[in-house]
């Protein structure tokens, strides 16, 4: 593992990754930082725990909206996959039981 020294809204934070993982992890680094920056610029939050808390909304709804870039899915978002995987299993929960149960 690889000790990162990162910084966000100026405070000072130790990550540890994988060497294979480190471009990966200061990328989202980046991206959480800009993120905080531009909620905390916009002067509508304060104190770092409800500003990474609303970042960290921003990026989730980036994340369950985005779509695969071709082939068949790619009219989805993730976010609506994501729900319709859930809605399968709780319908297969009520048609077979819990999965827990399976094995019994």
């Amino acid at each position: 593992m690889e000790r990162l020294d990162i910084s966000l809204l100026g405070r000072e934070y130790m990550l540890a990754c994988p060497p294979s993982e480190k471009t990966k992890l200061l990328d989202a680094v980046h991206h959480v930082d800009q993120h905080m920056e531009r909620i905390k610029e916009a002067g509508r939050t304060s104190g770092n725990e409800r500003i990474a808390v609303m970042a960290a909304i921003q990026i989730a709804v980036e994340l369950l909206s985005m779509k695969a870039p071709d082939g068949p899915m790619s009219n989805v978002a993730l976010g609506d996959f994501k729900r319709k995987m859930d809605d399968m299993h709780k319908l297969m929960d009520t048609v077979l039981g819990p999965a827990d149960n399976l094995n019994r």
